[in-house]
């Protein structure tokens, strides 16, 4: 695994340990040569993550929309800043980059970054592993959701289990080395077994 997309939040949340948690994974990817690949900002815990990579010897590459750049959120000290035009760019741009995904805590926007190379994965258009960096307890409501979705029959078990988490970044990279993607999505009418 050389390289991690993380998605997070671009304020600091309302817990110290949400900073705290950030700073450990980034210690951690640099610690085991994992490039990080985020969003580019130098604010919240976007900022937080790609400083500590990079104060612990790490890579960290940034991608961009030219509209958040030009707010002058731009991280300017990172690896590489890759600078897009759309926020559909930077997500593809991230993807084509990490060989996994990570979400911290982060409000809507690391929530739909998830979702889609989630579904990404369950559509079988990677095969990379997608993770939850579950800080202080932060997803247990969402990872409850998840399993919600499959008591539901909304997600079938194998794309529930698509779904890694721990509370450790090298626990959670442990699973991901271990990881094994399910088969392509499929899809079964009513009546059928």
């Amino acid at each position: 695994m050389k390289s991690i997309a993380v998605f997070c939040g671009s304020s600091m949340g309302a817990l110290p340990s949400y900073r705290e948690g950030a700073v450990e994974l980034g210690k951690e990817l640099a610690r085991q040569g994992i490039t990080l690949v985020y969003g580019g900002a130098s604010v919240g815990i976007m900022g937080t993550v790609a400083d500590a990579v990079l104060e612990a010897g790490g890579k960290a590459i940034g991608v961009l929309p030219k509209m958040l750049e030009d707010r002058e959120i731009a991280h300017r000290g990172l690896t590489e800043l890759i600078v897009v035009n759309s926020m559909h760019e930077r997500k593809t741009k991230m993807s084509d980059l990490a060989d996994g995904f990570i979400a911290l805590p982060g409000g809507p926007g690391t929530m739909e970054e998830f979702f889609e190379v989630f579904t990404w994965g369950q559509l079988g258009l990677h095969g990379k592993p997608c993770g939850i960096l579950n800080i202080d307890r932060y997803f247990d409501l969402l990872l409850a959701f998840f399993g919600h979705m499959n008591e539901q029959q909304f997600l079938q078990d194998k794309y529930a289990s698509m779904v890694l988490s721990d509370s450790s970044p090298a626990g959670l990279l442990g699973k991901f080395r271990a990881y094994q993607p399910p088969s392509v999505k499929t899809y079964i009418k009513e009546g059928q077994t």
